[in-house]
């Protein structure tokens, strides 16, 4: 009897234990309030998954979202823009611009300091906007005539222009025009690449260029008690499903570019749940315009007519995106996705262009795709079914998403699927990178050249908003749909999946995020 009742009190303190254990562990992940108020505990590192490592911060020569989308977290701009595409005043407290549009004028924000603790001055602006302008390599360049920048005095800058240029407003807002110190603060331009300093809310505190990247707090944030997290860790999932598997575990915080396929599954999770917005995005076919075989209009216009492109928003979309009829997104002014005639859908007309072109008996070519991304594949295979009925064959050559890269750039490549996103909210952002032959991409790597729709932007940029821009903008996409250098798919929200308790996530619609306003639990 001693013996049982000795038992039964060792069972009950073992419980006791573990529910004392359990408590404290609860405590350990959720954090306790502290006497002033504040949780102790509480996680304050967010981990996201993203399919590809930061190689540069160099904001001037990158134009790729996985550079991009980390230079934004150090580097911010004059202005910027909204989650809705309107243009808000940002590291500028006001701007104004003259009736005659040729001068802006921008008066900086009261007590703004660089992460490391240094004043932010309107000399740092002139600096970084005159070194944007002299950048060879620049991959969005600023291309308004820019007569002068000045700083009239420490707390404003002045942008001249010899004529007038309509987007240029929307093309500060871009994050390759973010403040860095005058002179790169004493270091060589390299050495500040390195460890960038800047004015957004994070810093760069580790960084692998082939693996995972870690942001700690700005201290000297602008925006006062933000960010709301310590660190923000950049880390490298290049597998989609690996990816949701390791948001439902926990293992990380969210997800860049979960697949449309997970989206319903993650949005009604029990501990998962999606952001949205609306779409700068097209998902692409590209055509290059050098090859010998896709030079030829009618093999461009055969292999669109060939493809019905609603199926392919179909089959990887599940009901998360429109089909594109255009290369401009519906999000940004001055679209003709409901009035312009596409060269889409028609297997009879397809026949009747490939019989036009050189190759009326058909012939070999290859789809570049990056692996791991089964929107793309999906969309790969469908064009392969479509050209085989019209008696093309088309292999689809699979290659890591760092080859990808480096090939298309090189124009190594004759058809690839990519996605085509603004960077400011102005059809400028898409047409000129997408058209103009002269341009840092050369019209998306794809080398198309028509010296009309040339005309037609240049046009474009210098005419005042209005029916007159409008009218352009939709002469310039029906010539694009025709000439066919690219294939607009689809243009899916804007998505980012996360934990259900993570607030404050700001998905914007260039498929950033802003993530000074997170908090975690």
């Amino acid at each position: 009897m001693r013996k049982q009742f000795k038992a039964i009190r060792a069972a009950v303190a073992a419980v006791a234990a573990a529910a004392a254990a359990l408590s404290l562990a609860a405590c350990s992940q959720s954090g306790g309030r502290t006497t002033d108020g504040t949780v102790s505990g509480a996680r304050t590192t967010f981990t996201y998954a993203r399919a590809a490592s930061v190689t540069s911060m160099n904001l001037w020569t990158e134009i790729t979202s996985n550079n991009a989308f980390a230079i934004d977290k150090v580097f911010e701009p004059l202005v910027s823009f909204d989650t809705h595409g309107r243009i808000i005043d940002w590291l500028a407290k006001s701007h104004t611009i003259s009736k005659d549009g040729l001068t802006y004028t921008f008066t900086l924000r009261d007590g703004l300091k660089f992460s490391d603790g240094t004043d932010v001055t309107a000399a740092d602006a002139v600096f970084s906007i005159e070194r944007h302008q002299a950048e060879k390599d620049a991959a969005l360049p600023l291309t308004a005539d820019i007569a002068s920048v000045t700083a009239p005095d420490e707390h404003t800058v002045e942008i001249r222009l010899n004529s007038a240029y309509t987007p240029l407003l929307a093309e500060l807002a871009n994050f390759s025009n973010g403040i860095v110190p005058k002179d790169f603060g004493g270091k060589s331009e390299s050495a500040f690449f390195e460890h960038p300093v800047g004015t957004g809310p994070f810093v760069v505190s580790k960084w692998d260029k082939s693996g995972d990247l870690t942001f700690t707090k700005n201290e000297h944030y602008w925006q006062k008690g933000k960010p709301g997290i310590s660190k923000l860790v950049y880390k490298t999932v290049e597998d989609g499903t690996q990816a949701v598997n390791q948001l439902k575990t926990g293992e990380v915080d969210g997800i860049e570019s979960p697949a449309l396929e997970n989206l319903d599954e993650l949005e009604n999770g029990a501990d998962t749940k999606v952001e949205t917005t609306g779409s700068w995005v097209t998902h692409t076919f590209f055509l290059n315009t050098a090859d010998e075989h896709l030079s030829d209009v009618h093999v461009r216009r055969a292999l669109a007519y060939a493809l019905d492109r609603g199926d392919v928003t179909k089959a990887v979309s599940f009901g998360h995106a429109v089909t594109a009829k255009t290369v401009l997104p519906k999000g940004i002014e001055y679209s003709t996705q409901d009035s312009i005639k596409p060269v889409d859908d028609d297997l009879a007309k397809a026949k009747k262009e490939l019989a036009q072109s050189k190759y009326p008996d058909g012939f070999e070519a290859k789809i570049l795709l990056a692996s791991g991304n089964n929107a793309y594949a999906q969309a790969a295979q469908l064009l392969q079914s479509a050209a085989k009925k019209i008696g093309v064959t088309l292999d689809i050559d699979s290659v890591d998403i760092a080859t990808f890269r480096s090939r298309f750039k090189a124009y190594d490549y004759q058809i690839m699927i990519n996605s085509a996103q603004a960077d400011y909210p102005d059809a400028d952002s898409i047409i000129s990178f997408q058209a103009d032959p002269d341009g840092f991409s050369k019209s998306y790597w794809t080398s198309y050249s028509n010296p009309e729709v040339t005309k037609e932007l240049r046009e474009a940029q210098v005419t005042p908003d209005g029916d007159a821009r409008a009218d352009l903008y939709a002469k310039i996409q029906q010539t694009l749909a025709d000439d066919v250098p690219y294939i607009p798919l689809y243009s899916p929200q804007i998505v980012k999946a996360v934990r259900k308790d993570v607030t404050g996530l700001e998905v914007l619609p260039n498929d950033s995020v802003r993530f000074q306003d997170v908090k975690l639990g």
